[in-house]
């Protein structure tokens, strides 16, 4: 397999870093594992002939963008931002854009594009994603549905893949991208080099999914969430909830799926799950008390709900 890995000035350094390593590791180890694994290649691709990362790294580039269809793998890191308009103005750079348009010349049936962390919103740009499923760093995922409101955006899952497409979540998200990229051409392979690297399985971002730290503009949506969040200990009714709020269930319904991509249920699940973790970590009550505390009746129904997550990651 040939990788290349896409560097331009300003990129997370850690990410660059550590999909380099892995994928070197998997190569170096391969013989040990099985003997017809294949090479594995790994070629940094860019712009210009020097990068330098957010870490100051400086990285030689090995081929131009314009060769980016000789790999059979297209890695895309994260653009080095943290926020919404850092992002949307790093996607206007002119190197950015180079990728950009790179991406959008690549035959997926021949190069599978891998992404990760803001990344993503790099291949999105270049309209692959259209109803398709990805996943993309959990702060952005808001701005990223209002950029890219026909994707699939799955929140909690590190790794998604469709089709030809893969997609990781946020900043470290890269080494469950370079794992799965390894995966892909031996699953045998890639445990073995996770138990060298001391890599623990990570499968969803749920736990790192702190929902109030979402930043949407939606008033309403503010709203339902500041209401909920102040009875979570109550039955829910969303026709209740939206009269409450002075709006009509449907109108709720809509303005929470576009902006949060999860029905109004679904996001006091997800709020009372979070919750009940916290109490579970930081108090001794027993599982029935914090079952109340978070709107159940009974523990089971709660410990359902957490097995249900689980089997989602």
């Amino acid at each position: 397999m040939r990788i290349g890995l896409i560097a331009i000035d300003g990129c997370f350094g850690s990410a660059i870093a550590s999909i380099i390593d892995i994928v070197r590791v998997a190569d170096g180890a391969r013989g040990d594992v099985d003997p017809r694994i294949d090479p594995i290649e790994l070629a940094i691709l860019g712009p210009k002939r020097r990068v330098t990362t957010t870490a100051s790294m400086t990285l030689s580039v090995d081929h131009p963008l314009s060769e980016s269809a000789e790999f059979d793998v297209v890695v895309v890191p994260a653009l080095g931002t943290l926020t919404a308009a850092a992002t949307n103005d790093a996607l206007q750079s002119r190197d950015a854009r180079s990728v950009i348009a790179s991406l959008g010349r690549l035959d997926e049936a021949t190069t599978r594009i891998a992404a990760a962390c803001t990344g993503v919103f790099a291949v999105a740009e270049t309209g692959r994603m259209h109803h398709r499923r990805a996943t993309t760093s959990w702060f952005l995922g808001p701005e990223f549905l209002k950029r890219y409101p026909t994707v699939a955006l799955d929140l909690d899952t590190m790794v998604v893949v469709d089709g030809n497409l893969v997609t990781a979540g946020a900043a470290f998200a890269h080494i469950d991208l370079a794992l799965s990229l390894v995966r892909s051409i031996s699953p045998d392979l890639a445990q073995h080099v996770a138990k060298l690297l001391i890599i623990d399985e990570r499968p969803s971002q749920a736990a790192f999914v702190a929902y109030e730290h979402l930043r949407h503009e939606d008033p309403i949506v503010v709203e339902f969430e500041r209401f909920v969040r102040a009875r979570l200990d109550e039955p829910f009714n969303v026709a209740f909830v939206a009269q409450s709020l002075g709006t009509s269930r449907r109108t709720l319904e809509r303005r929470v799926r576009a902006a949060l991509n999860l029905t109004p249920l679904g996001f006091v699940q997800r709020l009372r799950i979070e919750r009940a973790r916290h109490l579970s970590a930081t108090t001794d009550l027993t599982s029935a008390e914090i079952a109340l505390r978070v709107g159940y009746a009974n523990a089971e129904t709660l410990r359902s709900l957490l097995r249900r997550e689980r089997r989602r990651s």
